[in-house]
């Protein structure tokens, strides 16, 4: 897959430097050292820190915040605090969270980014090293183009990628996540090469819709919140999300409806550090359990346009296996 590079977008790194880059950053997130998460007198946990692989803004932001929000509101955690370590489709945060081994007050935010980040980073641990707490939701990958855009369809797209595939560019994230791997399974589905796609790295969301409202990339590839606004605002069209069925409050024509069997949830959940006891790992997933129950995370769900996907424990450990397993086959038989 052609790749053009850009400064600060998660470029692949090697080992030896990941191994460098583990080492200088501190092991303490929030001020002070480790704080218990245990029940105040008032029931609610006193601290726990939303560890969040991305800058301020993106996707995994957007849920840490927003569980950040239903805690507080509800007396769950009194003080949680979000801290963004951005870099390496949020590897980096992952190296600094297993250096915290059997700390019991924090959780990272995860997900499908990460998996493939993991392999094109050549990470030395991936998320089988850490202890699954909960699958929260999933985010479904959408395609969409500038309002003036000649391709109206998905089928227009196809027919372009068909033709000329170099000159069909492709605005996303990180290289390895689910922008990357949604534009080679398309391109493969449809018989490109996809050695052959276009793809362009953004840091954010925000550098992909300013790319293509100046037209300096042909597609871009996100989730729909990512895109969301400008859609509404008619500066932006959307040809296609890439779910098995139609989505509440996204107004637009699924893959499958467009024919095409191409389909990738960004699914985003929370791990904890490794070497926990069951009984702080049942504290954390307690904290989660309550944390999905509540009004305002329901309306987190709905404005986000995410699919309550909600998993814990065995079932959840097995399926970051899965994806784990799955994603990495994946980017390997795309040639990413």
């Amino acid at each position: 897959m052609k790749i053009q590079t850009r400064k600060g977008t998660g470029m692949a790194i090697t080992r030896r430097q990941w191994l460098a880059v583990g080492l200088s950053i501190p092991l303490t997130l929030a001020a002070g050292t480790q704080a218990a998460i245990s029940g105040s007198a008032s029931g609610a946990r006193t601290a726990l820190t939303l560890l969040v692989g991305a800058a301020p803004g993106g996707g995994w932001d957007t849920v840490a915040r927003e569980l950040q929000a239903a805690m507080r509101e509800n007396g769950i955690v009194s003080n949680p605090q979000v801290v963004n370590v951005p870099g390496a489709a949020g590897t980096i945060a992952l190296e600094q969270l297993l250096q915290m081994r059997g700390q019991s007050d924090v959780v990272m935010i995860t997900g499908t980014v990460m998996l493939g980040g993991v392999v094109v980073n050549d990470s030395p641990h991936d998320l089988t090293a850490t202890t699954p707490i909960a699958h929260l939701a999933d985010d479904y990958e959408a395609i969409v183009v500038p309002a003036d855009s000649s391709l109206k369809t998905l089928d227009d797209l196809v027919a372009a990628l068909k033709e000329d595939p170099g000159a069909v560019s492709f605005g996303g994230g990180s290289l390895g996540g689910t922008d990357h791997l949604l534009a080679g399974l398309l391109a493969q589905e449809v018989g490109v090469n996809p050695s052959e796609v276009n793809y362009v790295p953004f840091a954010g969301g925000g550098e992909a819709v300013s790319a293509l409202l100046s037209h300096s990339v042909t597609v871009g590839v996100s989730g729909y919140n990512e895109f969301a606004d400008q859609v509404t605002a008619g500066n932006l069209r959307l040809l296609g999300i890439a779910s098995p069925k139609a989505v509440a409050g996204v107004d637009g024509p699924t893959f499958s409806e467009a024919g095409y069997k191409a389909y990738l949830p960004n699914w985003r959940g929370a791990v904890a550090p490794a070497g926990l006891d069951a009984e702080d790992a049942a504290e954390l997933t307690a904290i989660l359990s309550e944390t999905v129950k509540t009004p305002e995370w329901k309306d987190a769900l709905k404005r986000n346009k995410w699919v309550d996907a909600y998993q814990e424990g065995k079932e959840f450990r097995e399926f970051v296996e899965s994806e784990t397993s799955r994603v990495t086959k994946t980017i390997e038989e795309l040639g990413l």
